[in-house]
């Protein structure tokens, strides 16, 4: 929201600029990359959970949690209240679907059940991609509502956002998407290195016996 504007930003409104910009780049940037790396490079390299974790939580969580709390402070200076309207019901479940995401990557990574599960995936593996995909539709629809519904109400419309924001989430959301989508092209080899392993599994135990 860096645009030429008429008059300086008040002070309440740099804050919240600066709380979309943290926000922004913590849901729509830092987290789609870390997800692409799982994405592209699990196929082709056991070493891809370290800057995939890395990214998820050692660079995102600090920008989250900053920039969550800051739009906490702005509403309460506004005077608007704490998860009434649409904006703020949202950055509370995105913070709490978050919160849940890194619970269940470290389940599904650091907890085992091969006994349980024998070589496949277990329940908790599917619900760590599906609560993925929650975060970064709610974070499309969470930024697009704060830039053209959110601002001007909390902020009386004094100043517009610029086009060029909008082109940039836009952009963030389009790129994301589509790298996501051709990733996808990558499970049909992902599945065969997982039934290959399966198959090993297998073979290994009939050995012991």
């Amino acid at each position: 929201m860096s645009a030429v504007f008429a008059q300086p930003l008040q002070p309440l409104e740099k804050q919240a600029k600066t709380h979309a910009i943290l926000c922004s780049i913590g849901f729509l940037v830092l987290l789609p990359i870390g997800a692409l790396i799982a994405r592209y490079s699990r196929t082709f390299t056991t070493k891809w959970l370290l800057p995939h974790w890395t990214f998820q939580f050692v660079f995102a969580a600090p920008v989250i949690f900053a920039g969550w709390a800051l739009g906490y402070k702005t509403s309460e200076q506004l005077g608007l209240g704490h998860f009434i309207d649409t904006h703020q019901k949202c950055g509370l479940a995105l913070l709490i679907l978050y919160l849940v995401q890194l619970t269940l990557g470290t389940a599904v990574h650091f907890f085992k059940f091969p006994t349980t599960f024998h070589g496949h995936r277990p329940p908790h593996s599917y619900l760590h991609v599906a609560v993925g995909i929650a975060i970064f539709i709610l974070a499309a629809y969470q930024s697009h509502y704060g830039l053209y519904t959110e601002w001007p109400i909390a902020t009386g419309g004094l100043h517009v956002v610029p086009l060029s924001a909008k082109h940039a989430w836009l952009a963030l959301v389009v790129i994301f998407w589509g790298l996501y989508g051709l990733g996808m092209g990558l499970l049909l080899r992902q599945f065969k290195q997982e039934s290959q392993f399966r198959a090993k599994m297998r073979s290994k135990e009939s050995e012991d016996h």
